[in-house]
């Protein structure tokens, strides 16, 4: 066993971890120690296990004691910080000793008092006016990670170059066992109150009859959600009763993410038994919202950029003077045609709501195609799936008073603006290194004709500032194609639209089979990577 072995053993403030690295080989200790987890999508996320590479209560210490030293020499030592957790393996002992650790820094330390949505520390750093807040959660990842997710002053996410520094920082913390920590007494259900009031006011119509199917997808959502739901009107709901509790396992699902194939299938299912109008799926820290909807050919979930321009409507329906709504470049184009027509402005940013938050001045709304909304930007500055669990209810109500559904309101999108068809493709992969040879394959022979148009390729890591990123966009005159690898998984993630025009509501069956034709060609492009 090296020196650097087992001087992380002797400095691990935690038995259970220092008996599990005593137990393991030399390869695996070799894996545990290969590097440590860095700050990533707003933070760390990494697997539940002892060592430097695993989410643990050595690295949660250090990690804390950096961020604290960080805030210090930013002449914000003492300032509060609120710190909060999701229900996952390991949560409650990595919450318990951030707050110790910033206790023990000198920070005024608000520990929510029990496993919350993530949101609600987003909404707890602005309504404290904090100097950060830590929630633990992994959000979708699977059962087996947890991660530490960082919100600066403001409540947005952390972003670079203060990731990078905290990281440095980290680096400096000596050993975990003699980083100071004080005792903490979690706060009172007041925040929470709080927010659900806020929460409960989003609504704009005043009907409030319409029966929803809700999901917490095992999360720490179902609860708070139910609560703002009924806060604001809406008591018809229906929940599966199988996937409500929090339970770390995720039992009834292969992977925890209502975008994932098969994991809504249990609310569609209770959607239909109870004649519901709409179903509401959260992910397990409820930052994220996927919606379902009964059509000609049953239930189905909407698509990110499908929820994403039926709330931007609604929500540009009441918006003060000069509004802007914001999506990310993987989106759909769909939005900006939308904003245009409604006299708002725009903005694309890099993918994140790190950066969506940060759109400009003005913003009332955001989305990201992976299904995260922010409806409330100037409350909660980040995804919220319960706020937008409200608002589509809203939606939903005030089409169903008018004779109408959200189905309906997509194909007027459709008429007003061609119809807009998209899909993902996901190539999850064992090795992490076969991404980038992925990208470095398409790099090398670029594309010039897709789906039988020719096509623009732009590479945006060829770009400077802040729109640099790794990813591909291939642009036609009614195709696009965006390609780039994950931020949180192993995954090169492939988003797909086609764009096909429809002279009235009997020709819009006739423009999806033209759609699906056209995805079609785009997915074994996509396949062929």
């Amino acid at each position: 066993m090296s020196d650097v072995v087992t001087r992380w053993i002797a400095e691990d403030p935690d038995p259970q971890s220092r008996a599990e690295l005593a137990s393991l080989s030399a390869d695996e200790l070799a894996d545990r120690f290969s590097a440590p987890l860095s700050f990533g999508t707003a933070g760390l996320r990494g697997p539940v296990r002892a060592g430097p590479n695993g989410m643990n209560v050595a690295v949660v210490v250090r990690t804390t004691a950096g961020l604290s030293a960080w805030l210090k020499d930013r002449c914000l030592g003492g300032s509060t910080v609120v710190v909060g957790r999701d229900a996952r393996h390991g949560s409650e002992k990595f919450a318990l000793a951030a707050a110790e650790v910033l206790a023990g820094a000198g920070f005024s330390v608000v520990l929510l008092p029990r496993p919350l949505p993530t949101p609600i520390v987003a909404f707890a750093v602005r309504r404290l006016r904090a100097a950060a807040g830590v929630q633990i959660t992994a959000s979708h990842n699977p059962a087996s990670d947890n991660g530490y997710k960082v919100y600066l002053d403001g409540g947005a996410q952390l972003i670079s170059p203060s990731d990078r520094e905290i990281e440095a920082a980290i680096a400096a913390v000596g050993p975990a066992h003699l980083v100071p920590r004080s005792p903490v007494i979690p706060a009172s259900d007041e925040l929470v109150q709080s927010y659900l009031a806020r929460v409960a006011s989003l609504p704009r119509g005043t009907s409030r009859t319409v029966r929803i199917a809700l999901t917490a997808m095992h999360g720490v959502g179902g609860e708070t959600a139910v609560a703002a739901l009924g806060a604001a009107g809406f008591t018809d709901i229906h929940t599966v009763a199988s996937q409500f509790r929090p339970d770390p396992d995720f039992p009834t699902v292969e992977f925890p993410n209502p975008e994932e194939p098969g994991a809504s299938d249990e609310l569609l299912a209770l959607a239909d038994r109870v004649d519901a109008d709409l179903a509401l799926a959260l992910d397990p820290d409820a930052d994220r919202l996927a919606v379902g909807v009964p059509g000609p050919d049953g239930w189905r979930m909407l698509r990110g950029d499908e929820t994403g321009v039926l709330l931007a409507d609604h929500v540009l329906a009441c918006a003060p003077p000069d509004p802007l709504v914001a999506t990310t470049i993987v989106s759909s184009d769909l939005l900006e045609k939308l904003a245009s027509a409604r006299g708002a402005r725009s903005a694309r940013t890099l993918t994140g709501f790190k950066w969506l938050v940060r759109a400009g001045h003005g913003l009332v709304y955001a989305y990201e195609e992976a299904i995260g909304h922010c409806v409330d930007p100037d409350v909660v500055r980040d995804k919220d799936g319960i706020s937008a669990a409200v608002v589509a209810a809203d939606l939903a109500a005030t089409l169903r008073s008018e004779g109408s559904t959200l189905l309906d309101r997509l194909d007027d999108y459709a008429l007003e603006f061609g119809l807009h068809a998209g899909d993902q493709v996901s190539r999850r992969v064992a090795d992490i290194s076969e991404i980038g040879a992925m990208m470095q394959r398409l790099r090398a022979n670029m594309p010039t004709e897709l789906a039988g148009e020719p096509v623009r390729a732009t590479d945006l890591a060829e770009l400077r500032g802040s729109s640099r990123t790794d990813a591909v966009v291939l642009t036609g005159s009614s195709v696009r194609v965006v390609v780039r690898p994950s931020g949180t998984e192993p995954k090169l993630k492939c988003y797909l639209e086609v764009v096909v025009g429809a002279p009235d509501r009997e020709g819009l069956g006739a423009a999806r089979a033209t759609a699906r034709e056209r995805l079609a060609v785009l997915r074994d492009f996509a396949h062929a990577l």
